[in-house]
């Protein structure tokens, strides 16, 4: 088992969820993108926003969305987490997959 997430995953890859259970994705541990597993709130729109994320076996609560935009294929979410600090999370709407785009800590700003 590979960083905390349940199940098996081929060698140098983890596996990422949402909150509904669902596989969302692989990510090759060898590439600079950080994979992540989200827990994410479905709105009445259907639109999943994270509410909650993994970095390994470390859980994350988000206390703040504090922005959201789009990209042509992507849609990005600055929020900060109770840990005080600012992380931007990526999702992948063709893939259904997470990654952590940027971080910056509390006592950076």
């Amino acid at each position: 088992m590979a960083a905390g997430f349940p199940g098996t995953s081929p060698p140098g890859t983890v596996a990422c969820y949402s909150m509904h259970g669902r596989q969302a994705g692989r990510m090759n541990l060898a590439t600079a993108e950080m994979g992540i597993r989200v827990e994410c709130y479905a709105g009445y729109r259907g639109e999943e926003e994270p509410r909650a994320f993994w970095l390994g076996e470390r859980r994350l609560e988000v206390v703040e969305l504090v922005d959201r935009w789009y990209g042509p294929d992507h849609r990005y979410y600055r929020c900060r987490a109770d840990d005080g600090d600012a992380y931007v999370l990526r999702h992948d709407e063709r893939t259904h997959t997470w990654e952590l785009a940027a971080f910056t800590a509390a006592g950076a700003r």
